[in-house]
């Protein structure tokens, strides 16, 4: 592998480690599991180091993906949801556009305008969007936040206009399930996020995989990324 590549220096070759990956954020599965479907693929490598890849390799893969990715829509649905680290609740806040495209996700420890505030400046100024459109529920922080960093938009705040992404939190939740609980904030962050990059990979919002068949695509983009890190 090339001098500079992010696996260098690991004992297992590129290919193991970003199956393990992709495995663990495309299925319902534990790093156990994960552990137990290489051993019967004769790599033998512990639940331990499963965790270590996906931390240290979800965040540069889905940032070598995001020169791929599509231009969200112009209509975003805003809501929180909640999750516990470490026995604590934390509130993450996420958005989907209209196409199901997930704009991006935050982890807080409070649900206040600092939080939103914060959520939107990051949304903004990575994807290079301006939304017409931004549906939240009706938490009293978003007006004040919208008309500071969104004032052209039209804050639209009506019983069941946020569902699409309240079902989306369903997504999240399935897949939060088999994990038994996060231990830090920062393993909380690379989880949703991953998991997020994952629906938007599995929901067609990147230019990858696209000459593999459809039930391959997520396989092949994959291994198109392991090559740019």
């Amino acid at each position: 592998m090339p001098p500079g590549s992010a696996f260098a220096g690991f004992r297992f070759p590129p290919e193991v480690i970003v199956v393990a990956v992709r495995w663990y954020l495309r299925f319902g599965l534990s790093y156990r599991d994960v552990e137990q479907l290489l051993l019967e693929r004769g790599v033998e490598v512990d639940h331990v180091t499963v965790f270590r890849w996906v931390q240290r390799f979800t965040p540069l893969l889905a940032d070598a993906a995001r020169f791929c990715r599509h231009s969200p829509g112009d209509r975003w649905f805003v809501d929180e949801t909640y999750i516990k680290v470490n026995g604590v609740w934390r509130h993450v806040y996420r958005a989907v556009d209209q196409y199901g495209q997930v704009i991006d996700v935050l982890v807080s420890a409070r649900r206040d305008a600092a939080a939103a505030r914060r959520f939107f400046r990051r949304a903004l100024a990575t994807l290079k969007v301006t939304p017409s459109e931004v549906v939240t529920d009706a938490a009293p922080v978003y007006p004040a936040v919208l008309d500071e960093l969104v004032p052209s938009a039209w804050h639209h705040v009506e019983r069941y206009a946020n569902n699409p992404i309240e079902a989306d939190h369903g997504q999240l939740k399935h897949r939060l399930r088999p994990m038994r609980g996060m231990r830090t904030d920062r393993t909380a962050r690379t989880i949703i996020a991953g998991h997020a990059f994952m629906q938007n990979l599995r929901r067609g919002h990147y230019e990858l995989g696209l000459d593999a068949p459809p039930g391959l695509r997520i396989a092949a983009a994959f291994r198109e990324l392991a090559t740019a890190i």
